[in-house]
């Protein structure tokens, strides 16, 4: 068993409200539980989900050990564009999910790495292993897999120092004003919803920039290209709703019907720029956009583009 404790900074109108926000990665679900099983105390007093928090109030909650579960190789078909000892470079398709999550431990990259590579680097675990950086699962496009710890350490440093550049291609909902701008926000959980992100203040959220320009315009959208200066989940998905131009084919940030008989948000990450770990030789790999993603391009009228 674990215990956390939180002196409360700020009121709450619901105390299981409270300690969503609170505990990092455990699910509105798990809070629920925590409060079923009197795993919870306000000022040492056993709390409900309902009761209010109040600022200085000192909440405890006690946590039940997880045990992880270790990923499995799995034969599924995927894209490696670029591999030697140290990195894999992986083309991801959409609607594969990169890693393990919510107790689904199947049918992953992470499981179709597991079985096309001989080595996969331990930092991330036994449910992450090899896995740097990641992209949702209805993203398609570029990421780089670390076969090795001092690969995934250098790979991660030069994501945290921005040296990693990750450019994008997305298609937006309206007509952008600018031409080309930065996005800078602070991103967090959603507090109403906390399986999606939102634009938050500093206090409940991290750092996210984002910069963009317009490749073209036609027919009520925008072609962008995305660069990520910061990598926080969802971040491009959540500054392009922020900017009022959620991404087509978005049905968390955006319309709820999908258009054009899409299975996901037109958004793909092309270009990826790194320097190799071992011998220092700057890389640059790119992947083409996916056919249903240049389908929509062309029946826009973008053939310039695609």
């Amino acid at each position: 068993m674990e215990k956390r404790r939180f002196i409360a900074r700020e009121s709450c109108p619901r105390a299981d409200v409270y300690l969503s926000n609170q505990l990092e990665g455990v699910t509105r679900s798990a809070v629920k539980k925590l409060f079923t099983e009197d795993g919870v105390t306000i000022n040492g007093k056993t709390a409900k989900p309902s009761q209010a928090v109040a600022v200085g109030d000192e909440i405890e909650a006690v946590l039940p050990d997880v045990r992880e579960a270790e990923a499995k190789p799995e034969d599924i078909p995927i894209d490696i564009v670029y591999e030697d000892a140290d990195i894999a470079v992986i083309n991801k398709q959409q609607g594969l999910t990169v890693h393990a999550g919510n107790g689904n431990l199947d049918g992953t990259l992470v499981n179709a790495l597991l079985f096309r590579l001989d080595n996969l680097s331990g930092i991330g675990g036994v449910i992450r292993p090899g896995i740097v950086h990641r992209i949702d699962k209805n993203t398609s496009g570029l990421l780089v897999v670390a076969k090795n710890d001092a690969a995934h350490l250098s790979l991660s440093k030069q994501i945290a120092e921005k040296s990693c550049r990750r450019t994008y291609l997305a298609l937006l909902e309206g007509n952008l004003k600018d031409d080309r701008g930065v996005i800078s926000t602070y991103i967090g959980r959603n507090p109403n919803d906390r399986v999606k992100m939102a634009v938050v203040d500093a206090a409940h959220g991290k750092y996210a920039v984002t910069e963009y320009d317009v490749i073209g315009r036609s027919l009520g959208y925008t072609f962008c290209r995305f660069v990520l200066q910061t990598g926080r989940t969802h971040q491009i998905r959540v500054h392009a709703k922020h900017i009022g131009h959620p991404i087509v084919g978005d049905d968390v940030y955006g319309r709820k019907k999908r258009e054009f008989g899409l299975n996901g948000q037109l958004l793909h990450a092309c270009r990826l720029e790194l320097t190799h770990p071992s011998t220092g030789e700057r890389m640059t790999f790119e992947a083409p956009l996916p056919d249903y993603f240049v389908a929509v391009l062309k029946k826009l009228k973008f053939d310039g583009f695609c």
